[in-house]
């Protein structure tokens, strides 16, 4: 079981996942969401997410995408897109355990800022993992 919570504890969350995917997003739209040089998250089925408080939600992308976030303090708590109707994508920053969150992979590496230096031998993918093969 994991849970989570935004920054003030109005909002949380729990999942008994299963865990999809794991891992770090450099594409520019979660940086300035988040205002970080990129963002850690990780996929569970969306209907396996119970919530509890307030959240606001933001459409992005012709409102495909939407990000929710806690209406009292603002901290991001999950993406969630058209693309992948079954999924929500939680922030492995608001976890209660941050030991749970392991990563698998850099995806949209591509769009990686010049100056992060990563010295972990995860996976890079240029995009997301659909449809596409790591970088060498």
């Amino acid at each position: 079981m994991m849970r989570g919570r935004c920054l003030c504890g109005a909002v949380t969350w729990v999942s008994g996942g299963p865990v999809l995917w794991a891992g770090h997003c450099h594409c520019d739209s979660c940086r300035r969401a988040t205002g970080a040089p990129f963002t850690s998250f990780f996929g569970v089925p969306r209907a396996g997410v119970t919530w509890t408080g307030e959240m606001s939600k933001r459409l992005t992308s012709n409102g495909r995408v939407r990000r929710l976030f806690c209406k009292a303090c603002g901290t991001q708590m999950a993406y969630q897109s058209d693309g992948w109707p079954d999924e929500t994508h939680l922030y492995a920053a608001s976890l209660e355990d941050p030991a749970q969150f392991k990563p698998e992979a850099h995806y949209h590496y591509a769009e990686k800022l010049p100056w992060v230096e990563l010295r972990d031998e995860l996976p890079r993918y240029p995009g997301s993992a659909d449809a596409t093969e790591p970088l060498p």
